[in-house]
Protein backbone atom coordinates (compact mmCIF):
# COMPACT_ATOMS: atom_id res chain seq x y z
CA UNK A 1 0.00 0.00 0.00
CA UNK A 2 1.53 3.27 -0.86
CA UNK A 3 2.15 5.84 2.23
CA UNK A 4 0.64 8.96 -0.66
CA UNK A 5 -3.05 9.58 -0.44
CA UNK A 6 -3.93 12.48 -3.31
CA UNK A 7 -5.59 15.71 -2.37
CA UNK A 8 -9.32 16.39 -3.22
CA UNK A 9 -9.71 19.40 -5.24
CA UNK A 10 -12.65 21.41 -4.35
CA UNK A 11 -15.60 22.72 -5.86
CA UNK A 12 -13.50 25.13 -8.04
CA UNK A 13 -10.65 22.83 -8.99
CA UNK A 14 -8.73 24.23 -6.43
CA UNK A 15 -6.01 22.06 -4.53
CA UNK A 16 -4.67 23.18 -0.97
CA UNK A 17 -1.07 22.44 0.10
CA UNK A 18 0.81 23.00 2.40
CA UNK A 19 3.27 25.34 2.79
CA UNK A 20 5.84 22.19 3.84
CA UNK A 21 4.51 21.12 0.58
CA UNK A 22 5.14 24.45 -1.17
CA UNK A 23 8.50 24.10 0.36
CA UNK A 24 9.07 20.66 -1.34
CA UNK A 25 8.19 22.06 -4.51
CA UNK A 26 10.37 24.57 -4.15
CA UNK A 27 13.38 22.72 -3.41
CA UNK A 28 12.49 20.21 -6.41
CA UNK A 29 11.84 22.83 -9.02
CA UNK A 30 15.96 24.62 -8.39
CA UNK A 31 17.21 21.66 -8.18
CA UNK A 32 16.25 20.27 -10.99
CA UNK A 33 16.01 23.17 -13.24
CA UNK A 34 19.78 23.37 -12.49
CA UNK A 35 20.48 20.38 -13.96
CA UNK A 36 18.32 19.97 -16.87
CA UNK A 37 20.34 23.07 -18.17
CA UNK A 38 22.99 21.54 -21.28
CA UNK A 39 20.80 17.95 -20.48
CA UNK A 40 17.34 18.78 -21.80
CA UNK A 41 15.75 18.67 -25.27
CA UNK A 42 15.24 21.92 -26.74
CA UNK A 43 11.78 21.40 -26.94
CA UNK A 44 11.65 20.21 -23.15
CA UNK A 45 13.09 24.17 -22.28
CA UNK A 46 11.16 25.91 -24.58
CA UNK A 47 7.95 24.13 -22.93
CA UNK A 48 9.22 25.03 -19.56
CA UNK A 49 9.43 28.59 -20.41
CA UNK A 50 5.88 28.87 -22.21
CA UNK A 51 4.85 27.20 -19.17
CA UNK A 52 6.02 29.54 -16.49
CA UNK A 53 5.20 27.36 -13.46
CA UNK A 54 5.66 28.89 -9.85
CA UNK A 55 9.08 27.84 -8.45
CA UNK A 56 7.71 28.59 -5.01
CA UNK A 57 4.70 26.42 -4.76
CA UNK A 58 2.92 23.50 -6.29
CA UNK A 59 0.75 25.12 -9.44
CA UNK A 60 -2.66 24.59 -9.67
CA UNK A 61 -4.35 22.06 -12.55
CA UNK A 62 -5.89 24.30 -13.95
CA UNK A 63 -3.20 27.07 -14.32
CA UNK A 64 -1.48 24.48 -16.42
CA UNK A 65 -4.15 23.54 -18.45
CA UNK A 66 -4.89 26.89 -19.86
CA UNK A 67 -1.66 27.10 -21.09
CA UNK A 68 -1.52 23.71 -22.77
CA UNK A 69 -5.47 24.40 -24.11
CA UNK A 70 -3.73 27.59 -25.87
CA UNK A 71 -0.73 25.66 -27.36
CA UNK A 72 -2.03 22.02 -28.34
CA UNK A 73 -5.25 21.49 -27.13
CA UNK A 74 -4.47 19.52 -23.89
CA UNK A 75 -5.02 19.83 -20.42
CA UNK A 76 -4.38 18.48 -17.05
CA UNK A 77 -6.53 16.46 -15.01
CA UNK A 78 -5.98 15.79 -11.56
CA UNK A 79 -6.63 12.10 -10.00
CA UNK A 80 -5.89 9.83 -7.16
CA UNK A 81 -2.62 8.40 -7.06
CA UNK A 82 -3.12 5.57 -8.84
CA UNK A 83 -5.98 4.60 -11.18
CA UNK A 84 -7.30 2.04 -13.75
CA UNK A 85 -5.04 1.76 -16.84
CA UNK A 86 -8.58 2.22 -18.89
CA UNK A 87 -9.44 5.21 -17.53
CA UNK A 88 -5.38 6.56 -17.75
CA UNK A 89 -6.18 5.47 -21.55
CA UNK A 90 -8.89 7.30 -21.89
CA UNK A 91 -7.24 10.45 -20.86
CA UNK A 92 -4.66 10.13 -22.87
CA UNK A 93 -7.52 9.59 -25.77
CA UNK A 94 -9.33 12.41 -24.49
CA UNK A 95 -6.39 15.49 -24.45
CA UNK A 96 -6.04 14.57 -20.65
CA UNK A 97 -3.15 14.07 -18.75
CA UNK A 98 -3.50 12.91 -15.43
CA UNK A 99 -1.80 14.37 -12.64
CA UNK A 100 -1.82 12.59 -9.30
CA UNK A 101 -2.39 15.31 -6.90
CA UNK A 102 0.37 15.21 -4.22
CA UNK A 103 3.94 15.42 -3.49
CA UNK A 104 6.74 13.40 -2.39
CA UNK A 105 8.01 13.90 1.61
CA UNK A 106 11.57 15.08 2.20
CA UNK A 107 12.47 11.80 2.89
CA UNK A 108 12.04 10.82 -0.96
CA UNK A 109 13.30 13.54 -2.51
CA UNK A 110 15.84 11.87 -4.32
CA UNK A 111 13.32 8.45 -5.44
CA UNK A 112 10.09 8.06 -5.27
CA UNK A 113 8.17 4.93 -7.14
CA UNK A 114 5.06 6.31 -7.72
CA UNK A 115 4.59 9.39 -9.76
CA UNK A 116 3.87 12.39 -7.99
CA UNK A 117 2.73 15.93 -8.96
CA UNK A 118 6.23 17.25 -9.49
CA UNK A 119 7.06 14.25 -11.58
CA UNK A 120 3.78 14.97 -13.76
CA UNK A 121 3.85 18.78 -14.00
CA UNK A 122 8.05 19.31 -14.45
CA UNK A 123 8.93 16.35 -15.75
CA UNK A 124 6.12 15.53 -18.84
CA UNK A 125 3.85 19.22 -19.13
CA UNK A 126 6.42 20.91 -20.63
CA UNK A 127 7.07 17.98 -23.11
CA UNK A 128 3.07 18.31 -23.68
CA UNK A 129 3.37 22.54 -25.62
CA UNK A 130 5.27 20.33 -28.05
CA UNK A 131 2.93 19.28 -31.04
CA UNK A 132 4.25 15.96 -32.08
CA UNK A 133 4.89 14.90 -28.46
CA UNK A 134 1.00 15.33 -27.22
CA UNK A 135 -0.49 14.15 -30.70
CA UNK A 136 1.71 11.07 -30.44
CA UNK A 137 0.26 10.23 -26.64
CA UNK A 138 -3.08 11.25 -27.70
CA UNK A 139 -2.96 8.28 -30.48
CA UNK A 140 -0.76 5.84 -28.00
CA UNK A 141 -3.99 6.71 -25.62
CA UNK A 142 -6.56 5.31 -28.38
CA UNK A 143 -5.12 2.74 -30.03
CA UNK A 144 -4.00 0.77 -26.00
CA UNK A 145 -7.45 1.69 -24.97
CA UNK A 146 -8.65 -1.05 -27.66
CA UNK A 147 -6.56 -3.66 -26.95
CA UNK A 148 -6.44 -6.67 -24.94
CA UNK A 149 -3.60 -6.84 -21.36
CA UNK A 150 -1.37 -8.55 -23.26
CA UNK A 151 -1.23 -6.27 -25.97
CA UNK A 152 -0.88 -3.29 -23.38
CA UNK A 153 2.01 -5.19 -21.84
CA UNK A 154 4.04 -4.69 -24.57
CA UNK A 155 2.93 -1.63 -25.81
CA UNK A 156 3.67 -0.24 -21.96
CA UNK A 157 7.37 -0.74 -23.23
CA UNK A 158 6.68 1.78 -26.03
CA UNK A 159 5.75 4.41 -23.99
CA UNK A 160 8.32 4.10 -20.90
CA UNK A 161 11.12 3.58 -23.70
CA UNK A 162 10.09 7.28 -24.77
CA UNK A 163 7.99 9.07 -23.25
CA UNK A 164 9.18 8.21 -19.88
CA UNK A 165 12.49 7.41 -20.37
CA UNK A 166 13.76 8.49 -24.24
CA UNK A 167 16.74 10.55 -25.08
CA UNK A 168 17.22 12.23 -28.11
CA UNK A 169 20.49 12.73 -30.77
CA UNK A 170 21.01 16.45 -31.57
CA UNK A 171 23.76 18.59 -32.82
CA UNK A 172 24.70 19.72 -29.29
CA UNK A 173 24.99 15.66 -28.16
CA UNK A 174 22.63 13.52 -26.58
CA UNK A 175 19.63 15.28 -24.96
CA UNK A 176 16.73 14.25 -23.01
CA UNK A 177 12.99 14.03 -23.17
CA UNK A 178 11.25 11.57 -21.06
CA UNK A 179 9.95 12.82 -18.20
CA UNK A 180 10.82 9.89 -15.80
CA UNK A 181 14.26 11.13 -16.51
CA UNK A 182 13.68 14.90 -16.04
CA UNK A 183 12.09 14.85 -12.78
CA UNK A 184 14.74 12.44 -11.44
CA UNK A 185 17.87 14.57 -10.35
CA UNK A 186 20.08 11.38 -9.94
CA UNK A 187 18.86 10.00 -13.23
CA UNK A 188 19.10 13.18 -15.42
CA UNK A 189 22.89 12.90 -14.59
CA UNK A 190 23.03 8.91 -15.16
CA UNK A 191 21.40 8.84 -18.01
CA UNK A 192 23.72 10.95 -20.37
CA UNK A 193 27.00 10.89 -18.42
CA UNK A 194 27.37 7.12 -16.76
CA UNK A 195 29.27 4.93 -18.92
CA UNK A 196 27.01 2.00 -17.36
CA UNK A 197 23.64 2.17 -18.98
CA UNK A 198 23.57 1.27 -23.09
CA UNK A 199 22.71 3.98 -25.38
CA UNK A 200 21.01 2.30 -28.40
CA UNK A 201 19.10 3.03 -31.78
CA UNK A 202 15.66 3.05 -31.59
CA UNK A 203 14.30 0.06 -33.33
CA UNK A 204 10.22 -0.64 -32.92
CA UNK A 205 11.03 -4.38 -32.27
CA UNK A 206 13.68 -4.49 -30.25
CA UNK A 207 11.85 -1.57 -27.87
CA UNK A 208 8.61 -3.67 -27.47
CA UNK A 209 10.59 -7.09 -27.00
CA UNK A 210 12.48 -4.74 -23.79
CA UNK A 211 11.39 -5.07 -20.34
CA UNK A 212 12.02 -3.14 -17.44
CA UNK A 213 11.72 -2.53 -14.13
CA UNK A 214 10.19 0.75 -12.72
CA UNK A 215 11.72 0.62 -9.46
CA UNK A 216 15.24 1.05 -10.26
CA UNK A 217 17.51 3.55 -12.17
CA UNK A 218 17.08 2.02 -16.17
CA UNK A 219 19.92 0.33 -17.75
CA UNK A 220 18.96 0.87 -21.12
CA UNK A 221 17.81 3.88 -22.93
CA UNK A 222 16.64 4.44 -26.98
CA UNK A 223 17.69 7.09 -29.16
CA UNK A 224 15.13 9.10 -31.67
CA UNK A 225 16.79 11.75 -34.19
CA UNK A 226 13.91 13.72 -33.79
CA UNK A 227 10.52 14.20 -31.70
CA UNK A 228 8.66 13.73 -35.40
CA UNK A 229 9.46 10.17 -35.30
CA UNK A 230 7.72 9.75 -32.34
CA UNK A 231 4.58 10.74 -33.88
CA UNK A 232 5.81 9.04 -37.30
CA UNK A 233 5.15 5.70 -35.34
CA UNK A 234 1.70 5.71 -36.13
CA UNK A 235 2.66 4.67 -39.51
CA UNK A 236 4.75 1.91 -38.04
CA UNK A 237 2.93 -1.68 -38.22
CA UNK A 238 3.20 -1.80 -34.15
CA UNK A 239 0.53 -3.84 -33.66
CA UNK A 240 1.60 -6.87 -36.12
CA UNK A 241 5.32 -6.46 -34.31
CA UNK A 242 2.99 -6.64 -31.12
CA UNK A 243 1.41 -10.19 -32.07
CA UNK A 244 4.59 -11.51 -32.88
CA UNK A 245 6.62 -10.74 -30.38
CA UNK A 246 3.34 -11.87 -27.85
CA UNK A 247 4.00 -15.18 -29.69
CA UNK A 248 6.70 -15.96 -27.63
CA UNK A 249 6.32 -13.64 -24.76
CA UNK A 250 4.01 -12.87 -22.03
CA UNK A 251 5.33 -9.26 -21.44
CA UNK A 252 5.34 -7.67 -18.04
CA UNK A 253 3.38 -5.35 -16.17
CA UNK A 254 1.86 -2.13 -17.89
CA UNK A 255 3.35 0.36 -15.59
CA UNK A 256 3.26 4.40 -16.95
CA UNK A 257 3.11 8.17 -16.32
Amino acid sequence: MSKYVAKKPDKNGYVKFTEEENQIWKILYARQFDVIQNRACDEFISGLKTLNMPVDRVPQCEEISEVLRATTGWSVKPVNAIIPLEEFYSLLANKQFPAATFIRLREDLDYLQEPDIFHEFFGHCPMLTNQAYANFIQWYGENALVTDKKTQSILGRLFWFTIEFGLLKTTDGLRIYGGGILSSYQETLYALESAAPKRLEFDLATVLKTPYRYDQIQNAYFLLNNLDELFHLKYKPILTVVDEIMGGSEGNDFNVC
